[in-house]
């Protein structure tokens, strides 16, 4: 299996208006690739603006942000590309579409980077910021994987960011709960309507 680096990915639309969305960079060789999920909205500015920026951040609120409605985080202008970058990444890398490999869920966009530029030092491995990463990994697939899988993942991430969490982490992790229990109360309600007889 590759490896994978967990990052947030700014693109944008052809009017040139910004999108980020948490992504994860897939190595190949000197390439990397980034297949989002059809339909996406990364999907659909990569098709019309074929580059993109991938900003490394050890700011979790950002990943937990995008999955619940907070994207607007400062942004500055990349060196190479249209597509900005977060103005307090630690790194990013500026990326321009080589290749596209259609596929009818994840079409994979392979990518040569243009520009690497760093911007802070790295300060070492969190493991709540770990916990909230893969917390914003399974919120993002709320509508693929049951309940039943998800819930005892979650109950075991927060562990983590009970014991090791910063202020960024632990509010990071109330987002992400709030938007899996407004998730699962909607399916129940949804539930509940479909199981009404009809008048």
């Amino acid at each position: 299996m590759p490896m994978i680096r967990e990052t947030v990915v700014a693109t944008v639309n052809a009017a040139g208006e910004p999108h980020l969305a948490p992504l994860g960079l897939i190595a190949e060789g000197d390439a990397w690739v980034l297949a989002p999920f059809y339909p996406s909205t990364t999907l659909e500015n990569l098709r019309r603006a074929p580059h993109a920026v991938a900003n490394l951040t050890d700011d979790v609120r950002v990943f937990a942000g995008c999955l619940t409605g907070r994207r607007d985080w400062p942004l500055t202008a990349a060196k190479s590309v249209k597509a900005p970058r977060l103005k307090d990444t630690l790194t990013h890398l500026e990326l321009v579409v080589a290749e596209v490999r259609e596929d009818p869920q994840r079409p994979r966009f392979v990518c040569r980077v243009v520009h690497e530029e760093t911007h802070a030092p790295f300060r070492g491995f969190n493991r709540a910021q770990s916990a909230v990463i893969e917390g914003a990994v399974l919120i993002s697939r709320l509508h693929m994987i049951p309940r039943a899988e998800i819930e005892p993942e979650l109950e075991r991430l927060e562990i983590i960011v009970r014991k090791t969490a910063g202020p960024k982490e632990f509010e990071a992790w109330g987002w992400l709960k709030d938007k899996a229990a407004q998730f699962f109360a909607g399916a129940e309600a949804g539930s509940k309507s479909a199981d009404r007889p009809c008048p």
